[in-house]
């Protein structure tokens, strides 16, 4: 028998409120400052806000290009044990996953080794490619830099694995740490932008701006913070950018903190414009991020994981590259590291050697 329009309406309304119960983030509480008014956080410059029809539409569209139903890892040496006084080494695992290596620390960004970014394992963007560094590989982890609450980003089950195996402290923005108690991940510690830790006597982590927004249901956008993370010691300086749209805080960061040396820097789910162009980076303006940013190294993320726009597995390296060539002597090193790839990184200038 068919539903009445008001009984649909109805069943979806519950649907809503329970998964937004079940995957939603608590609201945060605290002061009213430029970029949180007091009910839920906002970006310095405003971001296009979309409706569920353009999710919808969004979600519909086609790929540009097209992905591998699986693609295979090559093998690489495992990553260094750690990286003495002085010395930089980069691991890229894959997506926005990073084993950064300086100063005696092993520090994980957005850790996420799930074969979905979703909250459930049966349905939902799927791994196109599997982590280049197994979880079980990886060498003792001392921190993770957690920039925001999205699937693909915040991956429970990883978080949990790490948590259990390393203890380690979880940086993150305001409004995750709630999040994550609630969810049976320990050790997690909320950061506004601005803030700053001692991770060791010489190393210093900064909490830094991003322009994106965060929510894991339908009802919970902008409940939490969504950040960006710089290192700071006697190795140099690294930028994490997490997931983050073009504006000026590159800048102000390469101006404060520059020269740095290594960026990592987010290419690919750019497209479509209309959907994504707010909220992350083109491979076009990651090159000029990285000129901003002062950073003579870079590392491109985000990418050729998880189908979640339309553009292609291989598109945003493919116009990196691009755009790398069309700088010729101009151009700055730009890394597209192989899953599971590590390198040493060289010295800014500036930087201890």
């Amino acid at each position: 028998m068919w539903l009445s329009v008001s009984a649909i309406v109805v069943l979806v309304a519950a649907a809503v409120i329970a998964g937004n119960r079940l995957f939603g983030t608590p609201h945060y509480r605290g002061p009213v400052s430029d970029h949180f008014n007091g009910s839920e956080f906002v970006n310095r410059r405003p971001i296009r806000e979309h409706s569920f029809g353009d999710l919808v539409r969004h979600i519909m569209a086609e790929a540009e290009a097209k992905w591998d139903d699986r693609t295979d890892n090559d093998s690489y040496p495992p990553p260094p044990e750690r990286a003495e006084r002085g010395e930089l080494y980069v691991t890229f695992v894959g997506h926005s996953t990073v084993l950064i290596q300086m100063d005696g620390l092993n520090i994980l960004t957005d850790p996420m080794w799930s074969e979905r970014a979703s909250p459930v394992s049966f349905i939902g963007p799927g791994r196109v490619r599997p982590a280049g560094v197994a979880l079980g590989d990886l060498p003792p982890v001392d921190y993770v830099l957690l920039s925001h609450n999205h699937y693909d980003h915040m991956d429970l089950p990883t978080l949990r694995q790490l948590a259990e195996k390393h203890a380690m402290p979880i940086i993150t923005g305001l409004g995750n740490t709630a999040f994550l108690d609630k969810k049976g991940v320990a050790g997690a510690r909320d950061f506004d932008w601005g803030d700053s830790l001692r991770l060791t006597e010489e190393v210093t982590l900064f909490v830094l701006p991003a322009r994106h927004f965060s929510g894991r249901g339908l009802t919970d956008h902008h409940r939490s913070l969504w950040v960006s993370f710089l290192l700071k010691g006697p190795a140099g300086a690294v930028y994490f950018a997490g997931d983050s749209g073009y504006d000026t805080h590159f800048a102000r960061i390469g101006r404060r903190f520059g020269p740095i040396r290594l960026a990592i820097l987010p290419i690919g789910c750019y497209l479509p414009d209309w959907f994504m162009g707010d909220v992350h980076l083109s491979p076009r303006e990651a090159l000029m991020v990285s000129a901003e940013l002062r950073a003579p190294t870079a590392l491109a993320v985000h990418f050729g994981t998880f189908e979640l726009g339309t553009d292609g597995q291989y598109q945003a390296a493919g116009e990196l590259q691009a755009g790398l060539e069309a700088a010729e002597g101009n151009s700055p090193g730009f890394w597209v590291l192989d899953f599971g790839e590590g390198r040493r990184v060289p010295p800014a200038d500036g930087a201890s050697r």
